[in-house]
């Protein structure tokens, strides 16, 4: 075996068979090898490919065993490290230390690898190996809801010459598809429910275009999933909702090249499936899924795909910080617009009766603070004159309607 490595916080080998042994050693050697068993597992269930493979771990001598990604690469311009690890940020994963140390050259068959995990961090909450998260497959069922109610709206706000948000509401059954209206409710039981919104994005009248390309290929790719059992769809369904979002992210990007009008056009997408039980979402951008709990407790919980929801989460910002934070509509990620790398945001979320969940594009936020959002949303409809989508949206128009306001109410039973 090979000595590679030798320092106060680590030990590297590369045995007889080409794999590596890495063992921590030093100042909180126990938490670094933690992260980085954490980060492996997770790059490996999304697929990176071009990052190590976790072999063997060994708890008590603090060791890992991984596969061999190459030889380290002595000259590669900052330009190139840095496409190859925004590559990485599009797995899931920021790099501590992005620089060509880290990188390394696989002759097997030529391609650049990202090793060294120790200080990495795990940026999206659906990871298998995430803190409080879940797969699709390991959710408990509770009490069984048989209805669903629902209540959507969109405004144009009272600043904007033109409306570029835009909301979904389908149910699925044997029969086929149907499109529902602003408002209703129905049963459950053999049927399933899609919600979305989206904020389009770009000049003159692409953003409604946008958003609008975005729920359609919703209409037209998922209605096939309907007959899928539960089993199956949930072993499949983070693969049918990568592959919507890739759908129209590239459908996008075709136009924005074939058409000079749409050029650099985008759109924001937040997805929730209701499915016995089981709420499965997708999102992208700065739209969100909140889900209220029937004893009040407010969750957001889709990720802001910008710099400033990500320093909101880390605790480094509060809930006012990041409201005025002069960046805080600067997206990371987006359906089209440019941008080259997709990694949607997915997972699934257990629901009760009596829970509510509100999916909204960035404008209902700018004139709602999160506990009147809350207050908003647990009003019965029957108590008010409007639904509670309008009252959310008519709230946040008055209190501020900068931007376009859209808000979609689910509520359980």
């Amino acid at each position: 075996m090979r000595e590679a490595k030798n320092t106060q916080r680590s030990l590297v080998k590369i045995g007889f068979d080409g794999s590596v042994r890495k063992t921590f050693r030093g100042p909180d050697a126990e938490q670094r090898f933690a992260n980085e068993v954490r980060v492996l597992k997770h790059l490996e269930a999304v697929k990176c490919p071009f990052v190590p493979r976790l072999l063997n771990q060994d708890d008590e001598a603090l060791e890992i065993v991984t596969t061999n990604c190459g030889s380290i690469v002595q000259h590669l311009s900052e330009q190139r490290a840095q496409e190859i690890f925004d590559e990485l940020l599009a797995f899931g994963v920021r790099h501590d230390d992005p620089f060509p140390r880290n990188i390394t050259y696989r002759a097997n068959d030529g391609r650049f690898c990202v090793i060294d995990f120790e200080f990495a961090e795990i940026t999206t909450a659906d990871s298998p190996t995430a803190t409080g998260s879940v797969t699709f497959g390991e959710l408990p069922t509770g009490d069984r809801v048989r209805h669903l109610g629902w209540s959507g709206c969109t405004d144009r706000g009272r600043f904007r010459p033109n409306n570029e948000d835009a909301f979904l509401a389908l149910l699925l059954d044997k029969s086929g598809i149907r499109y529902l209206g602003k408002t209703g409710q129905a049963d459950v039981d053999q049927s399933d429910f899609i919600f979305a919104v989206s904020d389009g994005m770009g000049g003159e009248n692409s953003g409604e275009f946008a958003s609008r390309i975005a729920l359609e290929k919703i209409t037209l790719q998922l209605p096939k999933q309907f007959g899928l059992s539960d089993e199956r769809f949930r072993a499949y369904g983070p693969e049918i909702l990568s592959q919507l979002f890739l759908s129209i992210h590239e459908a996008m990007l075709h136009l924005g090249r074939c058409d000079p009008n749409c050029r650099d056009m985008g759109a924001t997408l937040t997805l929730a499936w209701f499915r016995k039980g089981r709420v499965y979402f997708g999102h992208i951008g700065d739209s969100r899924l909140y889900h209220l709990s029937a004893d009040g407790q407010l969750q957001q919980i889709t990720e802001d795909h910008t710099h400033v929801g990500w320093l909101r989460r880390e605790g480094k910002l509060n809930e006012r910080q990041a409201r005025t934070h002069p960046r805080k509509n600067v997206l990371a990620q987006a359906l089209g617009a440019g941008h080259r790398y997709l990694h949607p945001h997915l997972g699934v979320v257990n629901y009760q009766p009596g829970d509510r969940f509100v999916l909204c594009t960035d404008g209902l936020v700018e004139g709602l603070w999160d506990h009147r959002l809350a207050e908003l949303a647990e009003v019965e409809p029957h108590a008010a004159k409007a639904s509670t989508a309008q009252q959310l949206v008519t709230t946040s128009v008055a209190e501020c309607g900068r931007d376009n306001t859209t808000a979609v109410v689910v509520t359980t039973a």
